[in-house]
């Protein structure tokens, strides 16, 4: 085993630390990992990303739905345009692009390149949304969102189609579109609305990745290792959180997403 193959798996430990401690974002990670350390074509890893990504939220998810977090109404309006679309994508969208996008000048944008840049520009708005911070609510703010929740059922239909082309096309979670989708349109206080995501995230993930075993040659023991890994890392987070503030962290894990993001396109132009 060469030593970038070791420094892939290890990615993968990472990969669940980060989601343990700070809660989401982490999984963002996935793609480049597989693609950059254990060399995996992107639409493979786009569809590996799908169950680890799938996999980790539903931890996650099991863990708040335990303490009460979790509004199962909202998520259940949220998930069934999300998952059907996800699952559209994977299914017929990408195997139906093109391997040849076009040409300009002597730069050629294959299918490959243009995931990896779609994904990289996915990367820099996800970072945004982990660097920004967040005004603390009032209570007066704070008690009008616990108001009965009155679905704009236009609005979520566009928004779960939003999230579920770009989540079949990237890989990723999408919570950074899905959480202040539930804030806006559902009213749900901000802690309920993470949790929330995570089980739409959960299912609409591992739905989608349905869409790719009929597709591609899926290889088992390996995503099961590097899902496994990733595991380890999420409850090695989670008990990391007893003493380390993940919050503090997500500012700066934001920053390092966005140097990652701009190096993806840097390294797929140039």
């Amino acid at each position: 085993m060469e030593i970038i193959e070791i420094v892939g798996y290890f990615g993968a430990l990472i990969i669940g630390l980060v989601l343990g401690l700070i809660g989401g974002g982490g999984s963002i990670l996935t793609v480049p990992v597989l693609v950059y350390l254990l060399a995996i074509n992107p639409v493979l890893a786009t569809a590996y990303s799908l169950f680890v990504v799938g996999f980790a939220s539903l931890v996650g998810a099991v863990r708040n739905i335990q303490k009460g977090l979790v509004d199962f109404k909202t998520a259940t309006v949220f998930a069934i345009p999300a998952f059907i679309t996800v699952y559209g994508t994977r299914k017929y969208l990408v195997p139906a692009l093109p391997d040849h996008f076009f040409t300009i000048s002597n730069f050629e944008v294959t299918k490959d390149v243009g995931i990896m840049i779609f994904f990289a520009i996915i990367m820099l708005l996800a970072s945004f949304s982990m660097i920004k911070s967040k005004k603390e609510k009032t209570t007066k703010e704070q008690l009008a969102e616990e108001q009965e929740v009155k679905f704009n059922y236009g609005l979520i239909l566009l928004e779960g189609l939003v999230v579920g082309v770009i989540t079949g096309i990237v890989g990723a979670g999408g919570g950074f579109l899905i959480i202040p989708a539930l804030v806006l349109l559902a009213k749900l206080p901000m802690k309920k609305a993470v949790a929330t995501s995570l089980l739409i995230i959960a299912v609409k993930s591992l739905i989608g990745f349905l869409g790719d075993v009929q597709n591609l040659s899926i290889d088992w023991v390996f995503l099961g290792i590097f899902t496994g890994l990733s595991a380890v890392g999420i409850f090695i987070g989670i008990w990391l959180n007893n003493y380390i503030d993940g919050k503090k962290l997500k500012k700066g894990f934001g920053w390092f997403v966005l140097i990652m993001g701009i190096y993806i396109i840097y390294k797929e132009i140039v």
